[in-house]
């Protein structure tokens, strides 16, 4: 990626002022600094309630609603072809708020799906599948590293799916767990997060800050400045399967990725 970076520089130069400036004003907000949440001292109930304040600003802002129709087309058309339910394993889940969305459409609306929601944080896992039980939702939650996947049986999912936070990883991080998904037999790698550009620098902080958490606020700027542009993810998906099959857009403020991946036929548990 620094390379990428260099690169960018040299061709923002080459075409001139006004691409020059766009392209310093990146450099001088982006960061590599660790959000609050993610570190490793901070208490574990402090770390949940800030999962807990970004699921209750997502469904504010109907953030869910609009994942939901990203995701709900590839969940039918895998469905069709596959003649079963699309198995869906969501990585990085924290809280479970998508999944929980996802397993609230399968039993109210008869999505053709099921939903397992992932996170490296047990406390995580813990915490989403309590409110699963309480809410009487078909989701269930594992603790998974997204990077090592190692407890997931060759063919179990169909859709690996990351909301909200490609950009905790690293672009090798990334590369690495677009990979496993596809040695693990699934068909798609869906990634979305934040759309990276200056006018989320002062939305996402600013909204975040109606949660009346100060770490939480933080960790929005934080996040804004480290969402990857589309340039950066298309780089990292070709890295990843060597090919460009991959697609990268979406809705204002979403930029997703979609990542078709190569696989032998899934097995059926």
């Amino acid at each position: 990626m620094k390379a990428f970076l260099e690169e960018r520089l040299r061709v923002a130069k080459k075409f001139g002022p006004g691409f020059l400036l766009s392209e310093l004003f990146d450099r001088s907000v982006r960061t590599t600094e660790t959000e609050h949440m993610d570190l490793p001292g901070m208490d574990v109930q402090k770390k949940i309630d800030m999962i807990i304040a970004l699921d209750r600003m997502n469904s504010m802002l109907m953030i869910y609603s609009q994942y939901l129709r990203i995701i709900e087309p590839h969940i039918r058309q895998l469905a069709r072809k596959n003649g079963r339910k699309t198995k869906i394993l969501e990585i990085a889940a924290g809280a479970g708020g998508l999944a929980l969305a996802i397993a609230a459409n399968i039993r109210d609306h008869d999505l053709p799906a099921e939903i397992t929601g992932s996170d490296i944080q047990e406390e995580y896992a813990a915490y989403a599948e309590k409110c699963a039980r309480q809410k009487m939702l078909p989701a269930r939650f594992m603790v998974i590293d997204a990077l090592q996947m190692e407890h997931i049986p060759e063919g179990c999912f169909d859709i690996i799916l990351i909301s909200q936070s490609l950009h905790h990883f690293t672009p090798g991080q990334l590369a690495v767990m677009i990979r496993r998904s596809q040695e693990k037999g699934a068909s798609l790698f869906l990634g979305i997060d934040g759309h990276r550009g200056p006018e989320m620098l002062a939305g996402v902080p600013a909204i975040a800050m109606l949660q009346g958490i100060r770490d939480f606020m933080l960790d929005g700027y934080t996040s804004a400045r480290k969402f990857y542009s589309e340039l950066e993810l298309d780089l990292i998906a070709e890295t990843a399967t060597r090919q460009r099959t991959h697609t990268i857009g979406g809705p204002w403020p979403l930029t997703v990725l979609t990542v078709p991946l190569t696989q032998p036929s899934c097995l059926t548990l």
